[in-house]
């Protein structure tokens, strides 16, 4: 469970990366649409957990690869906008988030599962 302190450092680390991703995304990834889910922060706010979720790329692990060769400019562009709001600008560690995909599976399963006949009695 995060503390009130967590959630908020997270939430502005979370809608930050996103800036920074809308402005510069097409330099550092090229044209798949990236969207950040959450950003998990450790107690100390040492490191910051962000989860990607990725769409219109046919592989999102080059996506990942792509951002994860940029995350010290990254985190940098950050610090940059943080900087009088933060004292400490986290460790950024980049996870590809596949729960829409599980989402999508399970929806798929349930819809291909087929349903009894009803009995009229």
């Amino acid at each position: 469970m995060d503390t009130t302190r967590q959630q908020k450092y997270g939430r502005l680390i979370q809608k930050e990366i996103s800036d920074i991703f809308q402005h510069d995304g097409f330099a550092m990834y090229g044209k798949a649409f990236v969207t950040i889910t959450m950003a998990r922060v450790s107690p100390d706010l040492g490191i910051a957990k962000i989860y990607l979720s990725i769409f219109g790329a046919k592989d999102p692990k080059a996506v990942m690869d792509q951002i994860e060769s940029h995350h010290k400019e990254i985190r940098k562009k950050l610090g940059m906008k943080i900087r009088h709001q933060a004292r400490i600008i986290p460790e950024l560690k980049f996870f590809l988030d596949d729960s829409l995909d599980y989402v999508d599976k399970i929806e798929k399963l349930l819809k291909d599962t087929k349903q009894p006949p009803s009995n009229p009695a």
